[in-house]
């Protein structure tokens, strides 16, 4: 048997009337319970919003036992959050890598030789060399996007690569 119109939770003026009546016991229920560290205000909110996104499926004399569970258990996911923020503050976090120093700075250097070599590439070749191995187009897609035949984007990636590994060495 469904719910007649006038007694439906989705009215404007049904639903504001559940606010007033309801919020405040709400949040003290929250307030008491949990306390005010997992901001009982804000669970309230969201307990009523729920009510508003399901008010097709809930009568009017079952939206305080919703709006309290609801709250209730949005509570409840706050405090096994915190259990789990908890939890995770006391494992000992790793300080440390694997990398070595050298290799650290192996990288730093390895990255300003690249940085340098695509700079001394021409405009060409540094345009068609990034959007084939950076952005991972296509040679056709290249020539399409450069207006140039896919040869020209060919002869342009490979004369990168050939000066790339000129500029540095052990690549």
């Amino acid at each position: 048997m469904s719910q007649p119109l006038q007694d439906h939770i989705c009215e404007e003026h049904l639903f504001e009337r559940l606010y007033k009546k309801h919020s405040k016991n709400l949040h003290d229920f929250l307030y008491y319970k949990f306390g005010e560290h997992l901001n009982p205000k804000d669970n309230v909110q969201e307990a009523f919003i729920k009510l508003w996104q399901n008010c097709g499926k809930i009568s009017p004399d079952k939206a305080k036992s919703f709006l309290f569970t609801t709250a209730n258990n949005l509570m409840l996911n706050a405090v096994a959050h915190q259990k789990v923020v908890l939890k995770y503050e006391k494992l000992p976090q790793k300080k440390s890598t694997n990398e070595s120093p050298e290799f650290v700075l192996q990288e730093k250097e390895y990255y300003k030789k690249l940085q340098n070599a695509l700079a001394n590439l021409t405009e060409a070749q540094r345009v068609a060399f990034l959007m084939n191995r950076v952005e991972g187009k296509r040679f056709k897609e290249i020539a399409a996007i450069l207006d140039i035949s896919t040869k020209a984007v060919e002869k342009r990636i490979y004369g990168a690569l050939r000066k790339l590994r000129e500029d540095i060495e052990g690549l």
